[in-house]
């Protein structure tokens, strides 16, 4: 039998002849398999997570959604780090407060702290080599103070002028100088302590609107002008007169003392009972456009003003 009767004969029962090629299993040619409902594809989706879209390109639509991590809130009760305190107050940087705590020159309350990560509250007397620090900016508040509110920042004595100013800061202002309860007139704020030390010892003029029980002697007046002596202390006033155009009960008394509890020393002194007393200006600052029991934060043309007194 020839060579191409044996390959006929071959192909005739579908058997592959002896020379024939053997097909290829080599990648491209393997066998499809049948897809399979129940057949793993990769990864499964979780269904909690969000379905992800893509366009004709392949590009994902749109962002994964992040889970919300939940952002501790600082407790104000827990104080803050020394170093920040210090940084806070303008003074250095944290690394360089670091440096001064290490080396004795920063106090809390009276008592060197050398510890590092030291926590301290607002209301600490914090010093650095002898002169107090204060974290907040200096804010000053002037008041035009209605009658029935006293000149204290406890609660212990009712209504206080701290109620009125109470959304004007967040800083920890106090006030500086007094009115007394029934007194109304200008009454200034300010955490600044070196500007209440200052004007401690050098007092600030302020003029006052008195109204008295009956009518000042001019000889009285003219003694108070001169200088008056109370117990031994010579009170001393810068400027005193009747007010234009009203009766001789009404004084205008302008004076360098931080209180008003010496003006009622004055007219007591000599006889007289004060009715009313309206504190008109306080150094540079005047009641203009400021109506009785409003507040507004002093500018910086007045703060500068102050700084030539």
């Amino acid at each position: 039998m020839s060579t191409q009767d044996n390959y006929d004969k071959g192909r005739s029962s579908n058997k592959p002849g002896k020379n024939a090629r053997k097909k290829s299993m080599a990648r491209g040619n393997a066998p499809l398999k049948s897809d399979s409902p129940n057949r793993k594809t990769g990864r499964e989706q979780d269904p909690a997570k969000p379905k992800l879209k893509f366009d004709k390109t392949g590009k994902e639509i749109g962002r994964r959604e992040k889970p919300v991590k939940e952002i501790k809130k600082s407790n104000p009760e827990d104080g803050i780090r020394l170093n920040k305190y210090i940084a806070n107050s303008g003074v250095c940087s944290r690394r360089e407060a670091d440096t001064y705590i290490a080396t004795g020159l920063v106090s809390v309350n009276g008592k060197i702290i050398n510890e590092m990560g030291y926590k301290v509250q607002l209301t600490d007397d914090v010093r650095f080599d002898g002169r107090r620090l204060n974290p907040e900016p200096n804010t000053y508040v002037l008041l035009n103070k209605p009658k029935g509110f006293a000149t204290t920042d406890s609660n212990a004595k009712g209504m206080t002028v701290m109620d009125l100013v109470a959304n004007a800061t967040t800083a920890k202002i106090k006030p500086f100088g007094r009115l007394g309860r029934n007194a109304t007139g200008l009454l200034l704020f300010t955490n600044d302590d070196e500007f209440v030390q200052k004007f401690t010892k050098k007092g600030i003029s302020r003029l006052f609107h008195i109204e008295l029980d009956k009518n000042l002697k001019a000889e009285h007046l003219k003694k108070i002008k001169e200088g008056i002596t109370i117990e031994g202390k010579e009170i001393a006033v810068e400027e005193i007169s009747y007010v234009e155009n009203s009766p001789k009960s009404e004084i205008g008394l302008k004076i360098k003392h931080t209180g008003n509890s010496i003006i009622r020393t004055i007219f007591e002194h000599l006889g007289y009972d004060v009715v009313r007393v309206d504190c008109v200006t306080l150094g540079p600052l005047t009641k203009k456009d400021l109506s009785r029991g409003r507040w507004r934060i002093l500018t910086e043309k007045e703060l500068n003003m102050f700084s030539m007194i």
